[in-house]
């Protein structure tokens, strides 16, 4: 789920697109949203290459697949709880 988060061509055009957009939604609610979606991908990016240097060695490998799984499942949250908020027309992430 992770992987296919980062390195899916939906997620790098939105990655990219938040960063143009951004500018045309600060002070809005819009803006928790495109904050949201651009650390989702980077703290992403970075929990999985820690992933895969731990899966090259013989005692972290099974520390990664304990990481992958709850990588998973928080990207997962990450994405159900920013189309929730979205769908209600509210910010999301607290803010």
């Amino acid at each position: 789920v992770a992987g296919a988060f980062v390195f899916g061509v939906p997620s790098l055009l939105a990655v990219i697109l938040n960063y143009v957009k951004r500018d045309e939604v600060r002070g809005t609610w819009l803006e928790s949203h495109f904050r949201w979606q651009i650390r989702t991908f980077w703290f992403t990016l970075v929990w999985l290459l820690v992933y895969y240097l731990l899966i090259f060695t013989l005692i972290g490998i099974p520390v990664a697949f304990v990481l992958i799984v709850i990588l998973g499942v928080w990207v997962a949250y990450r994405v159900i709880r920013g189309w929730l908020a979205l769908g209600e027309g509210r910010s999301v992430g607290g803010d």
